[in-house]
């Protein structure tokens, strides 16, 4: 798959998150081996791109990889002048959000909303992708609802309009994040385009990714919520697929991309920020690897005031936590997964 500058057999995406796919999270993504890691969804009102969250979402290091920014919202002219925009503060993939299912942004008939508008999408598309020289992208669902799927119709409006690169959630707009997700909707989208389909929804393991195209015949996988507290999955679903198989970081390595996150998200979001936002991603840390046992933890942890004792509990509570995890998986040693 060619996007830009980067190329890929079949390439693994850290999806876009926001509130959580900030620049220090997608700098362990790509560093630990993720293809790209798209950056946090963004409005596209420019009235908006000089505050505090839209400039934190923009920044973007070399560290980080190809730059992909996304952008929401349901104004042909303003998606294109913020894609322009974008593009001339150096974005090198311009990618539109019409999967969002959030309630505060579908209210505003965008993300998810845009799919019950098809003319709309179209008029979005064209806007957009002759705005700028670069790349345009678009991540969709698979249609409205359960009784209509038009994730077809919308790709291939899609690819008419010149779309470099798809990607499909396997759950539709009324979904939200319930239930598991669907793949067929996602294969009968590729044998209906040309253009590169990258598989979204409970990519959670080189075993699932493998399984997702080989049914779907999609180009690639993006992975999403799975990666929350596992910074190194997009990377070992990544080796996996083009090594036939993959070591998973030991307890130890897992825990230390832990604690470099967190100093990395105090450094970068400041003292007042810093040690909140902070809170989330050690929470999703210990669900991810020690399971249940982790809600005394995630108390102890919360209550913490200050970057200097979030980094002194994870330094004396580190045998405890090791424990835990060796409770939940019988060891520490690396562990093998064939793709």
């Amino acid at each position: 798959m060619q996007l830009g500058s980067f190329s890929r057999e079949t390439p693994v995406f850290l999806a876009p998150m926001a509130g959580v796919t900030d620049l220090p999270m997608r700098q362990l993504a790509v560093e630990y081996g993720a293809d790209v890691a798209v950056g946090e969804m963004m409005s596209a009102d420019l009235s908006l791109a000089s505050s505090r969250k839209s400039s934190s979402r923009a920044q973007h290091s070399k560290a980080a990889g190809l730059h992909s920014i996304q952008l929401v919202g349901n104004n042909p002219d303003v998606l294109a002048q913020a894609a322009r925009y974008n593009v001339d503060q150096g974005a090198q993939v311009i990618d539109i959000n019409m999967g969002c299912p959030a309630k505060k942004v579908c209210k505003k008939a965008a993300g998810s909303a845009l799919l019950a508008d098809p003319a709309l999408v179209r008029n979005i598309l064209e806007a957009t992708i002759n705005a700028v020289s670069v790349p345009v992208t678009l991540k969709i669902r698979t249609g409205i609802s359960q009784a209509h799927r038009n994730g077809v119709e919308i790709a291939e409006i899609a690819q008419d309009c010149g779309i470099a690169m798809l990607t499909v959630h396997g759950r539709t707009r009324a979904d939200k994040f319930n239930g598991a997700a669907e793949y067929e909707t996602l294969r009968q989208i590729v044998q209906a385009v040309d253009i590169p389909v990258l598989a979204n929804g409970d990519i959670d393991s080189p075993e699932k990714a493998r399984q997702v195209l080989d049914h779907t015949g999609a180009t690639g996988v993006m992975v999403g919520r799975a990666a929350q507290g596992r910074l190194w999955l997009p990377g070992l679903i990544a080796q996996s697929l083009s090594q036939g198989v993959a070591v998973r970081p030991c307890t130890d390595e897992r825990f230390d991309i832990l604690k470099r996150h967190v100093r990395r998200l105090h450094a970068f979001h400041g003292a007042i920020m810093g040690y909140k936002i902070a809170r989330k991603h050690v929470n999703w840390f210990l669900e991810a690897e020690a399971g249940h046992d982790y809600r005394a933890l995630k108390a102890s942890f919360n209550a913490l005031p200050s970057p200097d004792a979030q980094e002194a509990f994870l330094r004396d509570h580190k045998d405890f936590i090791f424990e835990l995890i060796r409770s939940t998986e019988g060891g520490n040693t690396p562990t093998e997964l064939a793709a």
